[in-house]
């Protein structure tokens, strides 16, 4: 087992472990790639301020979300195919975040179900959902987050259009993975995830049994590749909002007019995101879009931060910017790739351990003291 000392080395690992199909299918952006790159070059790019002389003993980085208390300010994100990176994946992250003391979110294309990660947590967890066509079906999903006591839904705004991801068409990615030559000799290598995976969950946990006429996973695919709604307004948010009647987050805010009408529709947060760079390629960077959206709204309305962090550093500077939270995807898909549950606890303390230690170098005790004071300004 080789020493791991950041979240790269746990990305190389899941690399090494994890199909290509599926490995590129959490590691990819849509056309050129040039915003989800962005999102992390440009958080590169803010320079902390170092101080001195400041006695930063009994640091804390713990704070609330929406009201409720987290060890750090992170979420885990909301994440597609989950399961396909580590066999029963959510079910493992759940735990993970929960022993930690973060929020988990289950994604609503997730491959364990609402069900499945009820059965393994004791809090509970936050469920995110797609505004498909099939209302119906919307009601039927929001109904099972409340039976299994979701204590947040995570309303996605951002994919009514499906974005390309050229990695996918070219890797034939699809679940479970198709027996092509090249599929067939990438699974020969990883023999672990192979065995792992006779094991585990094979299909859309949330869907399976539960639309009318498609039980199978391509009959599923199909549908679900129809239903993404470009006719989406506002008006269906204050819809789900009513049928929710619990705490409400709407993920994939990016410009300071739709912060603005998210703030006044009632939600308990936004987050600031860009779908990971995998929808509109060409868009800015999460950060970029950050402090124009706190300015706007932060008064009124949570603002968290999502797109390219790597580091407890990039945690630190989201919130510098003014996020009240963060939201991590692709961190926690390498960690669960690369060693199931012990790589997201892993992460989540490397997270934590460079959280601490840069608010540390800045001269901050408390993550609620943290703003632009430790940033240089450019």
């Amino acid at each position: 087992m080789p020493v791991i000392t950041c979240i790269e080395d746990l990305r190389i690992l899941a690399q090494k472990r994890v199909p290509k199909a599926f490995y590129d299918y959490a590691d990819s952006g849509s056309y050129t790639e040039g915003t989800y790159r962005a999102n992390s070059t440009d958080l590169a790019a803010l320079k902390l301020r170092q101080r001195v002389a400041i006695n930063v003993d009994e640091r804390s980085t713990a704070t609330t979300m929406i009201g409720e208390n987290v060890t750090m300010p992170v979420a885990i994100a909301p994440t597609g195919l989950t399961g396909m990176q580590w066999a029963n994946g959510e079910m493992l992250g759940a735990i993970a975040a929960e022993k930690f003391g973060i929020p988990f979110t289950l994604s609503t294309m997730s491959i364990c179900s609402i069900e499945d990660v009820a059965s393994v947590t004791t809090k509970p967890f936050w469920f995110q959902l797609y505004v498909m066509r099939d209302r119906g079906f919307v009601k039927s999903l929001i109904e099972r987050a409340k039976a299994a006591k979701c204590s947040a839904l995570v309303l996605t705004l951002d994919l009514q259009i499906l974005g390309q991801r050229h990695k996918d068409i070219k890797n034939g990615m699809s679940v479970p993975p198709k027996m092509t030559i090249a599929n067939l000799i990438d699974l020969a290598s990883k023999p672990a995830w192979a065995l792992r995976a006779l094991g585990g969950r094979k299909t859309f946990g949330n869907l399976a049994g539960h639309v009318k006429g498609a039980d199978g996973i391509l009959t599923l695919s199909k549908w679900t590749a129809s239903q993404f709604d470009p006719t989406l307004s506002w008006d269906d948010i204050a819809w789900i909002k009513q049928q929710w009647g619990g705490k409400l987050i709407l993920k994939g805010i990016l410009d300071v007019e739709d912060a603005k009408i998210a703030a006044a529709s009632g939600a308990d947060a936004i987050v600031v995101s860009n779908h990971g760079g995998r929808q509109l390629d060409g868009a800015i960077s999460s950060i970029s879009a950050l402090p124009a959206i706190v300015e706007a709204v932060g008064d009124q309305i949570e603002v968290w931060f999502d797109g390219g962090i790597r580091s407890g550093q990039d945690v630190l500077k989201a919130v510098a910017l003014g996020a009240k939270g963060t939201m991590i995807g692709r961190a926690f898909l390498y960690s669960l790739g690369a060693m199931g549950e012990a790589g997201v606890t892993k992460m989540l303390e490397i997270m934590r351990q460079e959280l601490d230690v840069s608010m540390a170098l800045t001269g901050t005790k408390d993550i609620k003291d943290v703003g632009p004071q430790i940033l240089m300004r450019g």
